[in-house]
């Protein structure tokens, strides 16, 4: 059976996103991020599903500096709603809980129902890992935000199987894979990733996006990050509806590039249906 590589432990939110998206493939979990994409590169998987972004707590730290360097392609997209729940050993008062723990980004989804319960949290390293600690450890103070899964996997009792503040709390997942395997051109509705590095003068992201406007190509995403140590060179990662053998995307690429000193497409894939509903 294919391997399906993932940062987490088993019951995390990324391992649901494998389950239910690929569930022919065996997930693989991996202590780092870098790790996964190790998994990936190596062919241990053939496939990884990595988070990038999500809708109350924003981009996930890391991967925009660790796609570039990876040398992987981007095959698909899928959106995940996020159900963090509040669990604890079975039996447990929650009149007495006073900790609770989870990864840094489910903590920041649940801050204001954290704060509401008078609970003191903590930073671990996934919210799968925070329930299998409190599985270990028994303490009946002690309380992990993790997915309905994890509690399953470590047989620990929920007391809040609502814990998100925002009932709208979704993650986007990037498939990746060793090899590309670009959407056809006649494909409906098509995503173009990529990373692009414009050159040190004024005004030149401007013109260099002016394409992408002139020619009505839709720009969902534009993140910029420093690299090599220095505050001039710029790094961009965008994400943007249509095919590059369309017309109109090819002029904006063509724009884009006179004003680039670097870029790479790292993929282009099927929209996931779940945009047709934001």
């Amino acid at each position: 059976m294919d391997k399906i590589a993932f940062q987490g432990e088993l019951g995390a939110n990324s391992d649901m996103a494998c389950r239910k998206y690929f569930p022919d493939m065996e997930p693989l979990p991996c202590q780092t991020f870098q790790a996964a994409l190790d998994a990936i590169q190596s062919g241990e998987a053939a496939l990884g599903m990595i988070p990038v972004e999500n809708t109350v707590a924003g981009r996930v730290a890391d991967i925009h500096h660790l796609l570039p360097e990876a040398s992987l392609y981007i095959v698909g997209e899928r959106f995940l709603p996020i159900n963090h729940q509040l669990m604890g050993v079975k039996g447990a008062d929650p009149a007495k809980f006073t900790k609770v723990i989870s990864h840094v980004h489910a903590l920041g989804q649940c801050r204001n129902k954290i704060r509401d319960k008078a609970l003191r949290a903590e930073i671990v390293f996934d919210t799968a890992g925070a329930a299998r600690q409190v599985a270990e450890e028994k303490d009946p103070t002690l309380v992990a935000i993790a997915s309905p899964l994890a509690a399953e996997l470590y047989g620990l009792e929920v007391f809040d199987p609502e814990m998100e503040d925002a009932a709208h709390n979704t993650t986007r997942f990037l498939v990746m894979a060793n090899e590309p395997d670009d959407a056809e051109p006649e494909v409906e509705k098509v995503m173009t990733s990529i990373i692009f590095r414009v050159r040190n003068v004024p005004a030149s992201l401007y013109k260099a996006l002016g394409g992408f406007a002139t020619n009505g190509v839709n720009v969902t995403k534009l993140e910029s990050y420093q690299v090599e140590g220095s505050f001039n060179a710029t790094q961009f990662y965008a994400d943007f509806e249509g095919h590059p053998s369309n017309r109109l995307v090819r002029l904006a690429l063509e724009e884009l590039k006179f004003f680039c000193s670097e870029l790479t497409v790292l993929g282009v894939y099927p929209a996931d249906p779940f945009r047709d509903g934001m």
